[in-house]
């Protein structure tokens, strides 16, 4: 029996110190005598809050002594603003592509059970932060008619329904969520990519059939010169007029404003990967003459109005997210050679703007953009974008968080990227000479695989944590 099993399991059941007496304490009867004695009350397990049905509270992943000297800074409590998270593992938005397509239909574009299945499971098992998937704040800003939306009005529609229900189970088990807003821009209207890879494509196009918007798929630029690949996996995009683009930003204030109502203690602007906002960052897909085009400042225009727009609509304790491509990896190639691309220096001049924003943490990742894009993953690639932008918001006085993501797997490496991260660790990190990469990790497909990853990872850093009560004698 390793030692770290039995910690695990005494956050809750306090005095154990084997699991033969965990059995012992948890399934042997009380004799007669016992339940006659005076005093005696049987315990009772407490209920989560905020449910219409029975179960049980939890709070998988707190570190039992998160300041301890020896818990490492990937289990100590991170505040941003009002809210706290009792780690600093986050999961990362991940479309499903599991909602009704049908415009018809009340329930279009809403989270389902299947969510609720979905980032329960992960709330249960310990993350510090859930994020919903990227989720439209248009019905023309979907990847594809599958995804997630929240564009219907009121607080009586199937959507804000259907994200309420998500939130509130989420909280049942101890978790903090986030909800990630996002227009897909010139990439919307494709089928699920499941589908593309049967048909062994990297994508395709989603028609009218299927409940696509091919005359919709709208961009900072239009025309056939600004389809993301040719062939068909995308749609020709025209170009959004300047009301349009305002709309798009009242868009994004009016989802923010909804997802407050619905509970959520995140908000994350989705401004990387090639859609909409990073469309606009990038003089490789923004070729406008108007305000949103042309300068840096003009490139920068939509992420500012739409920051600024969310701040006005949500508490002023709640954390703002922005994700963003720290490089397109065009650097070498043809097309930013001629006219530019959005690389590390456009990240940096962007992230020294976030506080100005009211934009709290910068959620690195890279490339999405360009078909040309010349990415040579490894296992630091992005962690390492991170890095140096997390020195450059420092070096400007700013206290900017910043997150990694993109192939962290191990729980060392986690906990490598994001030791020495807090405040009072600042100078002892500069004396070591290993000054942490980013304040928060975030992973992706690695929670697909291992839903646990909190759990595990701590046992493995030695890291005494409470565990799901359901799933406890299974942690022994």
């Amino acid at each position: 029996m390793e030692m770290n099993a039995p910690g695990l399991f005494r956050c809750f059941f306090q005095g154990i110190k084997t699991s033969s007496q965990a059995r012992l304490s948890i399934y042997s009867r009380p004799t007669t005598k016992t339940m006659q004695s005076a005093g005696f009350r049987s315990p009772a397990i407490v209920k989560a809050g905020g449910l219409p049905y029975f179960t049980p509270a939890n709070n998988g992943g707190a570190a039992v002594s998160p300041q301890a000297s020896d818990t490492p800074t990937l289990f100590r409590p991170l505040q941003i603003r009002d809210v706290t998270f009792k780690n600093r593992v986050i999961v990362a938005p991940m479309c499903m592509y599991s909602a009704e397509s049908d415009m018809t239909s009340p329930a279009v574009g809403a989270l389902t059970d299947y969510h609720i299945a979905h980032l329960g499971h992960l709330a249960t098992k310990g993350a510090g932060l859930i994020f919903i998937e990227a989720t439209a704040v248009q019905p023309n800003g979907r990847i594809s008619p599958n995804d997630s939306g929240l564009w219907q009005e009121g607080t009586d529609s199937e959507q804000f329904k259907g994200l309420r229900r998500v939130v509130n189970f989420a909280h049942s088990q101890g978790a903090k969520i986030g909800i990630q807003l996002a227009h897909a821009g010139r990439k919307a209207s494709t089928v699920s990519p499941w589908l593309a890879s049967q048909a062994q494509k990297r994508g395709i196009k989603a028609d009218e059939s299927v409940g696509g918007w091919p005359t919709n798929v709208v961009g900072p630029s239009g025309g056939e010169d600004h389809i993301w690949a040719p062939g068909d996996q995308f749609w020709a995009p025209r170009e959004l007029t300047t009301a349009e683009v305002e709309d798009v930003v009242r868009a994004f204030a009016r989802s923010a404003e909804l997802s407050v109502k619905a509970g959520v203690d995140v908000i994350e602007i989705h401004g990387a990967h090639g859609y909409l906002i990073h469309q606009f960052l990038s003089p490789v897909t923004n070729r406008r003459t108007d305000k949103y085009g042309g300068t840096l400042e003009n490139r920068l225009r939509i992420v500012s109005e739409v920051a600024k727009a969310i701040r006005a609509v949500v508490p002023a304790g709640m954390p703002l997210f922005l994700r963003i491509s720290a490089t397109e990896w065009l650097e070498n190639e043809t097309v930013a050679t001629e006219i530019g691309s959005w690389d590390m220096p456009s990240s940096i001049a962007l992230a020294k703007l976030l506080p100005s924003l009211g934009i709290d943490f910068l959620d690195v990742s890279s490339g999405g953009n360009h078909k040309d894009q010349r990415i040579q993953p490894h296992t630091n690639y992005q962690i390492d974008l991170a890095g140096q932008l997390r020195r450059e918001i420092r070096r400007a006085g700013h206290t900017t968080l910043v997150g990694a993501v993109g192939f962290i797997t191990e729980a060392e490496s986690a906990r490598d990227i994001v030791q020495g991260a807090e405040e009072a660790e600042a100078t002892e990190s500069i004396l070591s000479g290993k000054a942490p990469k980013a304040d928060a990790v975030l992973l992706a497909r690695q929670f697909l695989r291992e839903p646990e990853w909190v759990l595990t990872a701590a046992k493995k850093l030695g890291v005494e944590i409470s565990v799901p009560l359901q799933f406890a004698r299974g942690l022994l």
